[in-house]
């Protein structure tokens, strides 16, 4: 694919080449094994020592068709696909800490991940500390360990709307000599490219915008190929010393600037298995192809939704990036010039029973579990998705009592600012 290409070309061209002859459309390889003529061929796909197909757990033609896409996307130098957002944050993590070994997060952070790394990891020996994004860079580094292996936050996180001061958290992770992992579901990289701005790994929950639809789970890594772990190799021995499952194979020397994306599709998915469908994969290619179509659209609604919610009394406050009075405001036209995305939060007078009661009242508007797809609908994130969290731990992941998530879909703006009046006019 031609570097100089726009997202929106990119959006639709990059991945699947075909040659002469050959489907226009990508197709599906739904088939678990792949064919060869002699036992040696075999042989060197497993010794690392060929690329190509044997297995589909470990690749596919349509899943690697629909990662080179998101990797050009996000401008790294390769991606992998995964079963779902969470599989992908655990690999992210896990292929490159082990027990013993530390890392510092945002704490304002997607429920699931934080229970994953507070709870699960912890488990397998892996200890997080959680911090206050919004601190300074000073306090920030106090967190850190001789035995921290990453840090990591969310660009927009979920759900409480706190933009990443990005080149901040990329100044502590490169004086501290880590890779900065970021989650970009909310914005994908229409809005905003981590890589860019000084990420070392990205990591997509698919299943969001990118798929678009609500139809398919997926994650996806993407490896900015950028990270010197040779550097730092006492602190990467899973990346810069021998691998006895590979016949001591080194996966720097070997595969240079893609190690971490190699180990974690030859390592990790070969012993743990969190493997994207190759159906899912082409629904989600389907997705991706309007993504440069959908993402403006999903903004400018929400700008228009957030601007209705705050000028009603009913409400309490608004938390959307887009709004000149939002503490977000200035760094979101910093780093996210073209929108951040169509989510956002909001509170009613009366606190977490009128808030239940105005979801309530909505028509088309759904309440689900999901987020980000073409359809509005909210969430109770207290009640759902965080009920987990203690009062404290809610607090840490910026969610009030009365937080209510909007999810704005691709729908005539109009029709959802009139589900919304009918709703508060039942309060």
């Amino acid at each position: 694919m031609n570097k100089k290409q726009n997202l929106e070309t990119i959006c639709v061209q990059a991945g699947w080449q075909p040659k002469k002859g050959e489907p226009r459309v990508l197709p599906i390889y739904q088939s678990t094994t792949f064919k060869y003529e002699t036992s040696e061929q075999m042989a060197d796909l497993f010794d690392l020592k060929a690329s190509g197909y044997f297995y589909t757990r470990l690749q596919n033609p349509t899943n690697d068709a629909v990662a080179a896409k998101i990797a050009a996307l996000e401008g790294g130098v390769g991606a992998m696909l995964t079963s779902s957002g969470q599989a992908a944050t655990f690999y992210a993590i896990f292929n490159i800490c082990s027990a013993g070994d530390h890392v510092v997060s945002a704490s304002a952070i997607y429920g699931g991940t934080f229970n994953l790394f507070a709870v699960t990891l912890k488990k397998l020996g892996i200890e997080f500390t959680f911090v206050d994004q919004e601190a300074s860079a000073e306090e920030i580094r106090k967190a850190f360990r001789p035995n921290t292996k990453a840090l990591f936050a969310e660009s927009i996180s979920n759900p409480a709307m706190n933009l990443l001061d990005i080149e901040k958290f990329s100044s502590i992770a490169k004086s501290e000599g880590v890779p900065l992992i970021v989650d970009n579901t909310f914005p994908t990289p229409i809005n905003f490219r981590p890589l860019e701005w000084g990420a070392d790994i990205v990591i997509h929950s698919t299943t969001k915008y990118m798929d678009g639809h609500a139809i398919s789970l997926g994650g996806a890594i993407v490896d900015g190929g950028k990270f010197d772990w040779d550097k730092y190799a006492d602190k990467y021995p899973g990346l810069t010393q021998p691998d006895d499952s590979y016949h001591g194979l080194t996966y720097t020397k070997t595969f240079g600037k893609t190690a971490f994306l190699t180990k974690a599709v030859v390592q990790l998915m070969r012993d743990l298995g969190s493997a994207q469908s190759p159906q899912n994969a082409f629904l989600l290619n389907v997705g991706l192809e309007t993504l440069h179509l959908r993402v403006p659209r999903h903004c400018e609604n929400a700008q228009r939704v957030a601007e209705y919610l705050e000028s009603r009394p009913e409400i309490a406050w608004v938390n959307y990036p887009g709004l000149k009075g939002n503490k977000y405001y200035e760094l979101a036209q910093k780093q996210m010039p073209n929108g951040t995305c169509g989510v956002m939060t909001f509170g009613l007078k009366g606190g977490r029973d009128v808030s239940v009661k105005f979801m309530d009242n909505l028509n088309f508007i759904s309440i689900v579990t999901h987020v980000a797809d073409a359809r509005t609908c909210v969430l109770h994130p207290a009640s759902h998705t965080h009920r987990q969290l203690s009062d404290e731990q809610l607090v840490a992941a910026g969610v009030a009592p009365d937080l209510i998530r909007l999810s704005v879909g691709i729908e005539n703006v109009n029709d959802i600012i009139a589900d919304i009046e009918q709703a508060l006019a039942k309060i």
